[in-house]
């Protein structure tokens, strides 16, 4: 997966004040990594007009994803999801659903993240919770599906199946695609 570029973002007002270390950057950044993309942050920013510049100039930068963390909530303060709104062209309604049943099960307030997701130019924004455990969960969901978004973004097509050697199965343009990206 060469090639893909990603930037973590943490929204708080507080830690971008120094009144508290940034937690959940560095997850996001660490989680990043292992899922194969290079990748640049935590950048920490207030919420509200902030959250927009990053992620612009992140689009303008040509990364290929942006996590975001912080600011999703339902506080008069928590404006992440506004501002990211401003900056997509489409969203993508099935991943911040997917990131909010991922947790309700062990933490119904789940349900209150406003957290959006979708894709600006070639750049696909995903916002998630402040919480470090919501960034684990997050990262479990993404794991599952980010390079595979990414993948479409560039143009690529869905891989079919495995064929009968278990190995790589074959794009209908007669590419292959690595099993472990299925």
């Amino acid at each position: 997966m060469s090639g893909y570029r990603a930037l973590a973002v943490t929204v708080s007002n507080r830690a971008s004040a120094g009144v508290y270390a940034d937690k959940g950057g560095p997850l996001l950044a660490e989680g990043l990594t292992a899922m194969g993309f290079a990748t640049d942050g935590p950048r920490v920013v207030p919420d509200g007009e902030p959250v927009e510049a990053v992620l612009r100039e992140a689009v303008a930068a040509g990364y290929d994803v942006v996590l975001t963390t912080g600011g999703t909530g339902i506080s008069p303060n928590d404006r992440t999801p506004e501002m990211t709104r401003r900056v997509l062209d489409r969203e993508i309604p099935g991943i911040p659903e997917a990131l909010r049943a991922e947790g309700l099960a062990a933490v119904p307030t789940a349900a209150l993240s406003r957290g959006l997701a979708g894709t600006a130019g070639g750049t696909l924004i995903v916002n998630l919770p402040g919480s470090t455990g919501g960034v684990r969960d997050g990262l479990a969901v993404l794991g599952r599906l980010l390079v595979h978004a990414v993948d479409q973004l560039r143009g690529g097509d869905h891989p079919r199946p495995a064929g009968p050697d278990g190995g790589t199965g074959t794009t209908p343009d007669g590419g292959t695609t690595p099993r472990a990206h299925r």
